[in-house]
């Protein structure tokens, strides 16, 4: 879905998650990333800091209303929208043209039959498998077939990374607050 300007100029006014703010600079970087480390919004690995304009092309690349809900993330029930969604896809080093596999990982976890809660805030190791099939697979540069798994493919990588801090950013889903794993989870 193409955006008119205006609707792309309200994208940047309108938003609901902190961006960097403060010097554009290295070191303005480096602080931001410390700072999110300190607040707990990243999962455990440095995090690409969320600029206004990279989340604006992420948002962009969505095609989709910044402050469209996409649902409730247990288990602290936060408001997945949008452009909470881009923050955190920023956040994992995505780059905009997997923002449509991200929001539809998301809304696929979200589906009542796939029970979210109960990942949540299990005792057992558990994590979300991210499975993509299609032309989009080819489109965003997947690693597919051999080594389907392995490390090293940036889209791969990024797009289920982006999936877990929407589960710890906008859901809560924090270790020991709310993720009761007992032995937690690599995955």
């Amino acid at each position: 879905m193409k955006m008119s300007p205006e609707q792309e100029r309200d994208m940047v006014t309108r938003h609901a998650t902190p961006k960097l703010t403060g010097l554009d600079t290295v070191q303005g970087a480096l602080d931001t990333i410390e700072q999110y480390f300190a607040q707990g919004w990243t999962d455990g690995l440095p995090i690409v800091p969320p600029t206004e304009e990279l989340i604006h092309r992420m948002m962009i690349a969505s095609g989709r209303d910044p402050m469209e809900v996409v649902g409730i993330v247990p288990p602290r029930h936060g408001i997945a929208t949008i452009e909470a969604i881009a923050t955190n896809a920023v956040m994992a080093g995505c780059r905009p043209e997997y923002m449509p596999v991200v929001v539809t990982a998301v809304e696929a976890l979200l589906d009542e039959r796939f029970d979210v809660q109960g990942l949540q805030a299990t005792s057992d190791p558990a994590a979300p498998l991210v499975i993509v099939s299609g032309p989009v697979v080819q489109q965003v540069g997947m690693n597919h077939g051999i080594g389907l798994f392995g490390h090293g493919n940036r889209a791969n990588a990024t797009i289920g990374r982006a999936v877990r801090l929407v589960l710890v950013n906008v859901g809560g889903g924090h270790p020991d607050s709310g993720d009761k794993s007992t032995l937690g989870s690599p995955s």
